[in-house]
């Protein structure tokens, strides 16, 4: 070993935020040498060994309003039980792989849906959500027994093989990369607060296109590039020639063509100007309130959008 090298050996979890209960739980921060090209072409590699057949996109596309029920549900009952963001896509991923392989929705759609999500916290949590809670939040609709037999087809079907890539395993790397090209010199706090932002932003929108059918069977690290890219147009802290840098950097990182990620992109904003939209339509209008047509900023939390 260096000697030069300074190696601490003093574990540096952080308390995270405690919104389901007394017990405390600790983190690890952002460990910088788990990034870079290497992790991300690893990552690159694997996704397409989780992505739903294209029968299944194809049929889901055609009538995808029961498919996207289910997702939103599953967004509220993440949200609600103070799930970590990275639970919600890979439930998600779990509902479509299970569906892509038996092309038939069960008799309680929402045990299923409870299901993917009480196996994702399993999976990415300390604290995972109990049956229980998921049962109440289904309103009593199956028992936990029902739940628990849900669980065990589901990983008998999947094979056990349950860890899938999602948009939220990307969004790390490339942010670091994202930081790396944008630093503009204002300095250390400030970047680290917008980045902090964009990551905010950027789960919100990935969180979005995971309820959103149009971008079922898209590979999560272009969801992840777009939501990002998406992200920081909506921010404007970043001029034209930083943002097409950036874009350009982020079509490299996910090795997709440029025009291909540029129109993700404006899938994403469009997507989130339907909703906003619809939002405010359902909400009481004041007195010469007006739709706003132009790119809104993207909101700070997945809970600010009516999904």
């Amino acid at each position: 070993m260096d000697r030069g090298v300074s190696v601490s050996l003093w574990c540096e979890e952080v308390e995270g935020d405690q919104s389901r209960g007394p017990s405390s739980q600790l983190r690890a921060p952002w460990d910088p040498t788990v990034s870079g090209q290497r992790v991300i072409q690893r990552l690159l590699r694997v996704e397409e060994r989780y992505a739903p057949s294209a029968l299944y996109v194809t049929l889901i596309q055609r009538e995808p309003e029961r498919r996207e029920e289910l997702a939103k549900w599953a967004l509220e009952v993440c949200c609600e039980c103070g799930c970590d963001e990275a639970v919600f896509p890979l439930a998600v991923s779990l509902m479509d792989r299970f569906l892509s392989a038996s092309l038939s929705l069960p008799v309680s759609p929402y045990c299923l849906a409870a299901a993917c999500v009480l196996i994702a916290s399993k999976l990415t949590e300390c604290d995972n959500v109990t049956a229980d809670t998921l049962c109440a939040a289904a309103e009593c609709g199956f028992p936990a027994s029902t739940l628990r037999e849900m669980e065990r087809v589901i990983l008998a079907t999947l094979r056990w093989d349950t860890a899938a890539v999602t948009p939220q395993d990307f969004l790390p790397h490339f942010l670091a990369s994202v930081g790396e090209r944008g630093r503009d010199g204002d300095g250390g706090d400030s970047e680290e607060a917008l980045l902090s932002t964009l990551r905010r932003h950027s789960d919100t929108l990935a969180a979005m296109c995971a309820c959103d059918s149009r971008f079922l069977g898209a590979p999560p690290s272009l969801v992840a590039a777009a939501s990002l890219n998406s992200a920081l147009r909506g921010l404007g802290s970043k001029g034209p020639a930083q943002l097409a840098a950036i874009c350009e950097a982020l079509a490299e990182l996910c090795q997709v063509d440029l025009v291909v990620l540029q129109c993700y992109s404006d899938m994403i904003e469009y997507g989130l100007r339907q909703r906003l939209r619809t939002g405010l339509q359902q909400g009481p209008m004041e007195k010469g309130e007006e739709v706003e047509t132009e790119r809104p900023g993207t909101p700070t939390d997945m809970r600010d959008i009516d999904f």
